[in-house]
């Protein structure tokens, strides 16, 4: 009685029998087929994109490059079952996903089953092998959705070179993608070495200028200051400007003793900044000569006629003043 009970479920649990069920190894390797071209492309345009220069057009092409990756995947796995009954890979090992009553599954089914998924491998990568074990070689994934992955027979077109054509491109891509980002990379790193050079030439001779000024000469001075300057800083320096002519303006010469321009990630082909130990001296008869030193940090920008501008001057360290003769 026992016995025939016992046989009498399992048929009950296995209307198709168990030979039609798909082996582990053919849905590793249907799953390989079907992941592992896309994720290399996902992975070679992350790692691309993260190297790219912040909000750069490069940046952007490499993301959009990964989600067109991860979009072919999901039309991959999620859409042709349903329209031509198989994946890529599926197809070249034969296998398929079915419901428990062999009827064909839908996408928001199989949406689930991928999602489902990651309860396979949370459980440390577990529910990846339960097939193995499992009578109806099923992942947890499976067990969730009420599904079963079973031999079917191949389309009758060529799916060995179809996958290796899909091989062969999304390789391409890869070499193609990297090749593209070394070059971009590659002139990334000589303009920002361009502009770290240009800055350490022009920038202490840039602050200078926009800092001195002769009594004899106060409005070409400023006017030449505010040449000098970005249209965002511009204001700011003007308002000084009319402070120190209201209080009576005197000569002004500013020198830049040492000057430091900083390191990634401050420095871009259009944006840098500079540390500078300043001194000056203030007056104009040599016996009231009051001398001066500060520090700056000052943020150049490279303005569309390819000069270079201040963007932004910061005190560091407020000057000091000293008396000829102390």
């Amino acid at each position: 009685m026992t016995v025939v009970l016992d046989t009498t479920t399992e048929a009950a649990d296995d209307p198709t029998g168990a030979a039609e069920l798909a082996s582990w190894p053919a849905r590793a390797g249907a799953f390989a087929v079907d992941m592992l071209p896309g994720a290399g492309v996902v992975a070679t345009a992350a790692l691309l994109a993260l190297t790219a220069p912040a909000d750069s057009w490069q940046r952007w092409l490499f993301t959009g490059l990964g989600a067109v990756a991860v979009f072919a995947m999901a039309v991959n796995r999620l859409v042709l079952p349903g329209a031509l009954g198989w994946t890529l890979g599926r197809a070249l090992c034969g296998i398929a996903v079915r419901r428990r009553d062999d009827a064909p599954v839908g996408v928001l089914r199989l949406t689930l089953r991928e999602l489902a998924h990651l309860l396979d491998t949370g459980a440390l990568l577990v529910g990846w092998l339960w097939p193995l074990w499992d009578g109806r070689r099923r992942t947890f994934a499976d067990l969730l959705v009420r599904t079963e992955v079973r031999r079917v027979q191949r389309p009758r077109r060529d799916m060995r070179r179809l996958v290796a054509v899909v091989l062969a491109a999304t390789a391409a891509v890869c070499v193609a993608a990297a090749g593209a980002g070394y070059l971009l990379m590659y002139r990334s790193e000589r303009a920002v070495d361009e502009a770290r050079r240009q800055i350490a030439e022009q920038g202490p001779r840039i602050v200078e200028q926009m800092l001195s000024y002769h009594v004899d000469s106060l409005a070409e001075d400023f006017s030449r200051a505010q040449a000098l300057t970005t249209e965002g800083y511009r204001p700011q320096l003007a308002e000084q400007q009319e402070a120190v002519q209201d209080a009576g303006a005197t000569t002004n010469e500013y020198w830049a003793v040492s000057s430091a321009v900083l390191t990634n990630p401050e420095v871009t082909p259009h944006n840098a900044s500079m540390l500078l130990a300043m001194q000056g001296q203030r007056g104009t008869n040599a016996q009231d000569l009051k001398f001066i030193t500060a520090t700056v940090r000052v943020d150049f920008v490279k303005s569309g006629d390819g000069q270079w501008r201040v963007a932004n001057l910061t005190v560091l360290k407020k000057p000091a003043m000293t008396q000829a003769g102390q």
